[in-house]
């Protein structure tokens, strides 16, 4: 069960009757199927029931069972009923789904909610916490997003239409509520269920010129109705902050003609709504450098998991994960590449948080299941690689970081995700995505080079001279050595590696125990040479 956010990290401190979040909700996103307890019962909370978390729930909550269709929602309907939450949400595949789940609902004492298909859940999330916070409430969780739902409600009252405040890509921030579904058009009912207009009456618009209008003007502009594409008469006006467009507000006309200062009433309407949306943008810009710092933090040490864990409302103790992403130059720099990691870990994981480090960008993985499987987070990773080399052509490195209990063990699972980048960085590594099982002997070798290359005293002086004496007599004595090392003595072998004859490899092994004096008979003396020759050629 995902844990509902808030600014405080806790959910609204009262409820609301299960009735009147039904009458905010409205008709086009859910129907009510099944109330045991009645329609008085109150709603505290929203909570997401994800399909690989176990089914729980928690008094006043209203259960958001995503994934779950039919009859596979029962488990989440009996453990709502135990723990006695408000009301379950499902979406149905077919008509006759809803008896046994209303059969099911009854008995566990639970209210059901069938949800429209086309809905989108998280648009659904967002409504209702919208309407369990309401405009005044000190801690909602978005407040300005109250506040545009509240705007719409008295926009709709002043006007007598029905109202819809979009942004300027055409998806819905808020709408007021209609008692009467007959009054809706095809507009307003698609783009409500979709939480953005349809595509083909939105080129009609741009067609007939209203979305230039709006972008470039402060005044209302007129639809006139067109019955041949279920379009009623509306007004609208765009939302504008100085020059820059915010979004727009739309009046659809009901069975009756909208009030005469109906057009005066937008002017004020797109006002307020201006101002809430700078204010908004604001809150999130800040609020998502709160996020950045504190997760950055934590991830480096510098500060514990209580801090981000009570901003995001986040459980301490539940299993996470990081993943780390490198890419060659400043591919990583690139907002796009950013961009496609932070969508596709949100995909798969609702609570992803990113951050770029030094050139490398961190996922965090919070609050994972205790089920999910360590090929499941395998498979999340090389979506994001296979997205990045087919989308932009970046070959993107990804390295797995081991599942911790708590977020207090993150930077572990950070520094062992580091640990594997260092290794794949330095060659070696054919695969694209790795955990540490995957290369465990390739990271401990990678390290053990990278502490000789940095204690040149750890370093056997004769092997340093060997590669010397290559570099000044333009001799292959070091490469030799070492290729018959890696072919653990098999002269053949190494000589075709070398594209040389069996009798030059000889000689040239020879060669450089006379030189040198080590004794390659030594099984310590061969370790350390194989572990040295593989150090870089000191620059010139």
């Amino acid at each position: 069960m995902t844990a509902p956010t808030t600014a405080a990290g806790t959910g609204p401190a009262t409820g609301l009757p299960l009735r009147r979040l039904l009458m905010s909700l409205g008709e086009p996103l859910v129907e009510l199927q099944a109330a045991p307890a009645g329609l008085d019962v109150l709603v505290t909370d929203v909570a997401i029931l994800d399909p690989e978390d176990p089914a729980t729930a928690a008094p006043g909550e209203l259960v958001l069972a995503i994934g779950a269709r039919g009859r596979a929602a029962l488990p989440a309907l009996r453990a709502a009923g135990r723990a006695r939450a408000a009301a379950v949400a499902v979406k149905l595949d077919a008509p006759g789904q809803a008896d046994a789940l209303r059969e099911a609902a009854t008995e566990a004492g639970v209210a059901l909610l069938s949800v429209r298909r086309e809905t989108r859940w998280e648009h659904l999330d967002a409504l209702a916490r919208a309407v369990l916070a309401g405009p005044d409430a000190p801690e909602a969780v978005e407040p300005s997003l109250g506040d545009l739902f509240s705007l719409a409600q008295t926009t709709a009252v002043l006007t007598g239409g029905i109202v819809s405040i979009e942004d300027t890509s055409s998806r819905v921030l808020a709408y007021s509520r209609s008692a009467d579904s007959e009054e809706v058009d095809d507009l307003r009912r698609l783009s409500i269920l979709g939480w953005q207009g349809p595509e083909p009456y939105l080129s009609k618009l741009r067609e007939w010129g209203i979305f230039q209008h709006l972008r470039s003007s402060d005044t209302v502009i007129a639809v006139e109705p067109h019955p041949e594409l279920g379009l009623r008469r509306r007004l609208a006006i765009g939302i504008r902050a100085g020059g820059q467009p915010l979004g727009t507000i739309w009046v659809q006309e009901g069975s009756q003609p909208l009030a005469p200062q109906a057009e005066q009433a937008l002017v004020g309407a797109a006002r307020v709504a201006a101002a809430q949306l700078v204010r908004r943008r604001r809150e999130v810009s800040a609020d998502v450098r709160l996020t950045q710092t504190l997760l950055t933090g934590l991830l480096e040490r510098s500060t514990g998991p209580q801090s981000l864990a009570t901003h995001l409302g986040l459980a301490t103790h539940r299993p996470a994960a990081v993943l780390a992403y490198a890419a060659p130059g400043n591919e990583l720099g690139r907002p796009e590449l950013t961009g496609l990691i932070s969508v596709h870990s949100a995909a798969r994981h609702r609570g992803a948080l990113l951050a770029p480090i030094d050139g490398r960008v961190y996922v965090l993985l919070p609050d994972l299941p205790p089920a999910l499987s360590a090929a499941t987070v395998r498979a999340w990773a090389q979506e994001v690689v296979d997205a990045a080399r087919d989308h932009l052509g970046v070959p993107l490195r990804a390295a797995i970081g081991a599942t911790v209990p708590g977020l207090a063990a993150v930077p572990d699972s950070r520094t062992q995700a580091d640990r594997i980048l260092d290794a794949m960085g330095r060659g070696g590594v054919a695969l694209e995505v790795a955990a540490l099982l995957d290369v465990q002997a390739e990271v401990l070798v990678s390290e053990v080079l990278a502490l000789l290359q940095e204690r040149a005293e750890l370093r056997d002086p004769r092997l340093s001279a060997l590669t010397a004496y290559d570099e000044r007599h333009g001799t292959r004595l070091a490469e030799s050595v070492l290729a018959w090392l890696d072919a653990l003595g098999e002269v053949r072998v190494a000589a075709e590696a070398l594209h040389i004859h069996p009798n030059t490899l000889r000689y040239r092994v020879r060669r450089a125990e006379q030189l040198t004096g080590i004794d390659l008979a030594h099984p310590q003396q061969r370790l350390l040479t194989m572990l040295q020759l593989r150090l870089p050629a000191p620059e010139a």
